[in-house]
């Protein structure tokens, strides 16, 4: 016992000798994963393809994303199971990138003396996850403002669960070919981790990039996304926000160009559309620092920040977003935008799903958020913890006692 402890810590020391934060290690450690995780040489899922231990791509994905019997958010899970949000009870993950579980939420209201239907499918990317209950979008064919199938849509659409990207010591991205020699991953890159020189880290969430093409033809842009996450990110933001420090780099800019692999025409130019991957000026940025609520502009742009309305910063420097990605009361995590800062498309949209629709981060379906200090609960079919969920628990005491929408963080029409 005394030696395998010796040796634990021999090795622990070896690793950050060479710039490796042991805190940094998951399953797929920043790149492609022991294959044994996700396949099956002689006992695979029957009906299912690539020898996979699930029906599809996804159902594999899930078998560790997703965990009957969670109580809480926890750690990587991005799909709450079905069985674990009955009637009146909402998804228990509060990821950055939304729980997928709201696709399974359905909601009925009535409306001026009108019913209403509010599609649980409405609330995110449909992905195609057979063993967990996620079927084909039964209304949209291909993605909105593209030709990408719905048909095809799942976490390998926009994530590489073979990625060999990787971060260098110089901060330059790669992707090894054959005959090429390229210093080998050592751990994720997601939390803003620095290689030392004979290693390197992955690519933030093995997202795709570098010319990746998907199973249609869309191609993902030359450059590479970057924003850094906390090590610990899927918690309750009902005291402490959790920030991803969303950056710009290259000829990928923020996530707006990565998004419209599948979406090119939702912000094609001659359009009158919400501009994103431009600068926000003086103006707004000057709005959402003095944001607090709907009547109250006395805030500063040191404590600004709202996870609800997030932002990417114009740096593409992971120490400098390191700093920033906070998920406690660190003041680096509560400072605003600055004018060369960026408007994104997940300013407004969670990538995965949301509690509303179109993944927006709060309803858009009513004037009011809030209403003589309640959340409009009853006007959108939901539980008052449903409600809540949304925003990821914040109470509705954490806005005005009439809110409006938060489209006024940052045009404060309100």
């Amino acid at each position: 016992m005394k030696v395998a402890k010796i040796t634990l810590i021999v090795l622990s020391a070896a690793f950050l000798a060479v710039g490796v934060s042991t805190t940094s290690y998951s399953f797929h450690g920043g790149g492609v994963a022991e294959c044994g995780g996700c396949h099956s040489m002689h006992s695979p899922k029957a009906g299912g393809s690539n020898l996979l231990i699930g029906s599809d791509q996804s159902s594999t994905c899930l078998e560790c994303h997703e965990h009957a019997g969670d109580t809480g958010p926890s750690s990587y899970h991005i799909s709450t199971a079905e069985a674990d949000m009955p009637v009146g009870s909402p998804p228990k993950q509060r990821t950055p990138g939304g729980d997928f579980g709201w696709l399974k939420k359905t909601y009925s209201f009535t409306v001026r003396g009108t019913p209403n239907t509010d599609n649980g499918w409405t609330h995110g990317h449909n992905i195609v996850a057979a063993d967990k209950g996620y079927n084909v979008d039964p209304d949209l064919s291909t993605a909105p403002g593209g030709t990408f199938s719905s048909a095809n849509l799942g976490c390998q659409s926009c994530h590489d669960p073979h990625s060999s990207i990787r971060r260098t010591s110089t901060g330059t991205y790669v992707k090894p070919a054959l005959g090429t020699a390229v210093a080998p991953i050592a751990a994720s890159g997601s939390t803003g981790t620095i290689p030392g020189t004979d290693n390197a880290v992955g690519v933030y969430r093995l997202l795709r990039g570098l010319g990746d093409a998907t199973q249609t033809g869309a191609t993902f842009p030359a450059g590479v996304f970057v924003a850094v996450s906390p090590s610990t990110y899927n918690q309750t933001e009902v005291d402490n926000q959790v920030r991803v420090a969303y950056g710009v780099s290259g000829t990928a800019g923020t996530i707006g160009s990565w998004c419209a692999t599948c979406h090119p025409n939702m912000h094609s130019s001659g359009n009158y559309v919400h501009p994103i991957d431009q600068s926000l000026g003086t103006g707004i940025t000057d709005n959402y620092n003095a944001y607090v609520k709907s009547g109250d502009l006395t805030g500063t742009s040191a404590t600004s920040y709202l996870s609800l309305v997030p932002f990417a910063t114009n740096n593409g420097d992971i120490a400098t977003l390191k700093a920033l990605a906070k998920n406690d009361a660190s003041a680096a995590g509560k400072v605003g935008p600055g004018s060369s800062d960026k408007v994104m498309c997940l300013s407004c949209h969670r990538a995965h799903a949301s509690g509303f629709p179109e993944m927006l981060r709060w309803n858009m379906e009513n004037e009011f958020i809030t209403k003589a200090g309640v959340y409009q609960t009853t006007e959108r079919g939901r539980t008052t913890a449903e409600a809540e969920a949304g925003y990821y628990d914040r109470p509705a005491t954490k806005f005005a006692t009439y809110q409006r929408v938060l489209c006024n963080k940052c045009h404060a029409k309100d």
